[in-house]
């Protein structure tokens, strides 16, 4: 085995976080490496996975998306509501993606069309998307009775890996193919790292940025189908700092926010270590849970800052 080659892997040292925290985190509560806790990881992996590479398309194009939470609980209430009418499962799920792409369309034609800052129309988007979920379900739960639709969330392949994470994997596949295989993949990183020298490139900036956005919301959309799924209900309360976590990952999995830099490997890494922490405080009992959000807080203005130190040191 060569170790050079791993450790000039890029994203090695996020890596190498990942495994410590589980191995600690294994040595103190070794209910951490149980079968059951494996699948109640692995399915939060994907809800975190799937989020973190849409935001990480927005960021390496130079911008930033603050919807995913209530794009989450939106899409989760919409297909909870069009279910209930009597549309049928795949019907609904095409219908909640669609609209899922509309919203992002919108972020993008904001951007691009009327330069509106990504911040201020993402901003709007999580206020409106919360606030559209309540008024649909008037503040409370919409039931899904069509049973089969748990198969989406608590559905197993081969009796060994979850559904949700055979989700991640088709969904990650086609990205890291996006990012590394395609014309388009080029053209997200050349508007990340200088938007104008992309555009006297002959570069389609503004499909560009459209696209990313559109990739963020329908990701974001998937996630709430996957949550409405497992609660087997429309929630208008679900979803809450997600966005959150979105962002968190992917910058520990390397993305900078300066734009131009980062993989989707890295956010599926960054993905880990934030479920690895979550679930670890939840393990580790002689922790508060009212110093949970804290600590996550802490390790998001850590992995922020070294974003910053590092592109300082780059000049």
């Amino acid at each position: 085995m060569n170790f050079r080659k791993i450790f000039r892997f890029r994203e090695a040292g996020i890596l190498f976080a990942l495994l410590f925290i589980w191995s600690v985190t294994a040595i103190i509560n070794p209910l951490f490496l149980s079968s059951y806790n494996f699948q109640l990881l692995s399915r939060q992996i994907a809800v975190f996975g799937l989020i973190a590479m849409g935001e990480t398309f927005v960021i390496l194009t130079g911008g930033i998306d603050l919807s995913p939470g209530s794009v989450i609980v939106l899409t989760s209430v919409l297909v909870a509501s069009f279910m209930s009418s009597g549309m049928g499962i795949i019907t609904a799920v095409i219908l909640t993606l669609l609209i899922a792409v509309l919203i992002g369309v919108w972020h993008g034609i904001f951007v691009t069309k009327l330069k509106v800052p990504p911040f201020i129309i993402t901003l709007g988007t999580f206020a409106m998307g919360r606030g559209l979920a309540t008024a649909i379900t008037k503040g409370t739960q919409v039931l899904i009775t069509q049973e089969s639709f748990s198969f989406i969330w608590d559905g197993m392949l081969f009796k060994f890996i979850p559904f949700p994470v055979l989700i991640l994997i088709i969904v990650a596949g086609f990205s890291i193919f996006l990012l590394s295989r395609t014309i388009y993949g080029r053209h997200i990183y050349a508007v990340g790292g200088n938007i104008e020298a992309a555009r006297l490139s002959g570069i389609n900036v503004d499909g560009t940025r459209i696209l990313v956005y559109v990739l963020s919301t329908v990701m974001a959309g998937i996630v709430g189908i996957l949550i409405a799924s497992r609660l087997k209900q429309g929630n208008p309360n679900v979803g809450e700092t997600f966005e959150m976590y979105a962002i968190a990952a992917a910058v520990i999995g390397g993305t900078s926010l300066f734009g131009g830099v980062g993989t989707i490997v890295g956010a599926l890494i960054g993905a880990g270590i934030l479920t690895a922490v979550w679930k670890s405080l939840q393990l580790l009992n002689f922790i508060s849970s009212y110093w949970h959000q804290v600590i996550l807080g802490i390790i998001i203005v850590i992995a922020v800052t070294i974003d910053v130190l590092r592109k300082e040191i780059k000049r």
